[in-house]
């Protein structure tokens, strides 16, 4: 009978990489380096969101994706293809934002596309039908240099989308951005990524930003990842550090009555902490202590959000 395991190495096997690095290294001089054994995965079809601190290298990792810097040392694989090797063909199907967008202010959304659309030799179409796509359709003769930053940041998109790439690079989209803007970023990545198949990575030094957009997650930290792993993975992690706390008259015995019960106990600084039960396990446990005579103080759940996990993983 096949088993549960060889199903899911099976399964890791058959998951395409659209974007993998091994060993990536870089620094700007000599005994300074600004990533250090950088081992990007970046699954084929999903979202992908790669956070860390301002100065942590998120930038130029992404500037080493796309060819901007020269790599120094590590593999670079997109497509599946080494992009040393094959440079030109792999940067025509990826469309990148990086930092602040670079757009023509005295120009129209339309011109500027018209710009790029010379370039990228493709249909004359595609200028109105990513300015749909991103909402910028009715601007008209508005000049870009009158557009708000929600507005540059989605023309910005169309351009990256103008060639019809299967990623998407963006480092920070939605900085500066207010909060309905932020939501507009979102929502129309979610949109290219369901609708369109387009694989995303998305930099930015907020979880609280991405967690709403993103499936997978790679978490960098002094040119270091710290972690990397799927949405629920990190959100697995916070199980784990979250739990139950009990203070009671005498902490011996409640800890024997507690690991009669077959629970998972442990001390910190005298009290007593057990991984999160359901809320029926915790008036079964409240009420045993008492009916065994003993003097329940304190009985409470102590979770650590997202963001708390995030933070002592850059720290650490």
């Amino acid at each position: 009978m096949f088993s549960l395991l060889a199903l899911s190495k099976n399964i890791k096997k058959q998951l395409m990489y659209c974007v993998e690095t091994r060993q990536l290294s870089y620094g700007f001089k000599p005994g300074d380096p600004i990533l250090n054994n950088i081992n990007l995965q970046v699954p084929k079809g999903f979202i992908y969101g790669f956070l860390g601190p301002n100065g942590a290298g998120k930038t130029t990792t992404l500037r080493l994706l796309l060819g901007l810097l020269k790599n120094q040392r590590g593999d670079i694989r997109i497509f599946n293809k080494q992009l040393q090797k094959n440079r030109i063909a792999v940067l025509r199907n990826i469309g990148s934002l990086i930092e602040s967008p670079s757009l023509y202010g005295h120009l129209t959304a339309i011109e500027n596309l018209q710009l790029l659309q010379k370039i990228y030799q493709c249909p004359a179409v595609r200028m109105n039908e990513v300015l749909n796509i991103v909402g910028l359709a009715a601007t008209g003769k508005k000049k870009t240099s009158s557009f708000s930053l929600g507005m540059k940041q989605r023309l910005s998109i169309a351009i990256a989308l103008l060639h019809e790439p299967d990623l998407l690079i963006l480092d920070e989209p939605t900085n500066g951005l207010d909060p309905n803007g932020i939501k507009e970023i979102r929502d129309l990545l979610k949109k290219l990524n369901t609708q369109q198949g387009i694989t995303i990575i998305i930099s930015s030094h907020l979880l609280s930003e991405v967690e709403k957009l993103v499936t997978h997650v790679g978490i960098i930290s002094k040119g270091s990842m710290v972690f990397q792993g799927t949405l629920k993975e990190l959100k697995d992690k916070q199980k784990l550090t979250s739990g139950l706390i009990l203070e009671t008259n005498n902490t011996e015995r409640a800890v024997n009555v507690l690991r009669s019960m077959k629970l998972d106990v442990s001390l910190d600084a005298g009290r007593i902490m057990l991984p999160i039960p359901s809320k029926e396990d915790i008036a079964g446990i409240n009420s045993r202590l008492v009916h065994e005579g003993i003097e329940v103080y304190e009985l409470s759940v102590v979770k650590k959000d997202l963001e708390t996990i995030f933070m002592e993983l850059i720290n650490q």
